[in-house]
């Protein structure tokens, strides 16, 4: 759900592998953004990461306080109801299209508040 800080908004969801190899999210793309980057957070701090792991019959959870994406230079800011569309690239999978819903600024996946 992406949640708008300033020209910047961040982005969780899960995505699921139920295939029977290893695979990378490698890179995401959205028209609502200039760049929508690959973050981490190791050691309490946030960083890009270059591509994250997704196990075989596993998933990769892109969450508040863990990884999660970053819409940088957002062409105008996410209103809540409103849908972003977001393209997913994978080192081995075909790209993917999935629509990501808007929440309040305040959203708290975890207690869904």
């Amino acid at each position: 759900m992406p949640q708008p800080v300033s020209d910047m908004a961040a982005g969780f969801l899960t995505i699921t592998n139920d295939g029977d190899g290893a695979d990378r999210l490698t890179s995401v793309s959205s028209d609502a953004a200039g760049q929508v980057t690959v973050h981490e957070t190791v050691d309490g701090a946030m960083q890009e990461a270059g591509s994250l792991d997704i196990p075989a019959h596993g998933s990769l959870v892109l969450e508040s306080g863990g990884s999660h994406l970053m819409f940088e230079q957002l062409k105008e800011k996410p209103r809540q109801g409103q849908n972003v569309s977001v393209e997913l690239r994978f080192e081995r999978s075909a790209p993917l299209t999935v629509e990501i819903p808007v929440k309040a600024a305040t959203y708290n996946p975890k207690t869904g508040h």
